[in-house]
């Protein structure tokens, strides 16, 4: 069973920037994606990044892309979401998911970690 563990959540400031981290351990897929689904109070969970382990391309939504840069440490199976010029519409539970053959959906989910963005 693949556990994903998400690390890095918190109080941050409007204009900031901040790291998160999401650990696989014990992950041996091959060919699989690691995506990013954030969940703002009241609202559907929606994807905001996501990043192939096979040629490392990366995708991102409209709301993030220029802000927000997926990236990944194979040997570690950490992937990583950096994230710049924070407002308070970024407030969400940040959840990283596995996908974990191409073509399945997300299959896996972490628990999930709090950003909360206030001045």
């Amino acid at each position: 069973e693949v556990q994903l563990v998400e690390f890095g959540g918190g109080l941050l400031q409007p204009g900031g920037s901040w790291r998160l981290s999401c650990a696989a351990p014990g992950s041996t897929f091959v060919d699989y994606a690691i995506g990013w689904f954030p969940q703002a109070p009241g609202k559907e969970r929606e994807g905001v990044s996501c990043i192939s382990s096979s040629d490392g391309s990366t995708a991102y939504a409209d709301s993030v892309s220029g802000r927000f840069t997926i990236s990944r440490d194979s040997a570690k199976n950490t992937t990583f979401l950096q994230m710049n010029s924070l407002n308070s519409e970024d407030t969400a539970i940040y959840y990283c998911t596995l996908s974990s053959a191409r073509g399945r959906g997300w299959d896996y989910w972490g628990q999930g970690t709090q950003v909360t963005v206030s001045s």
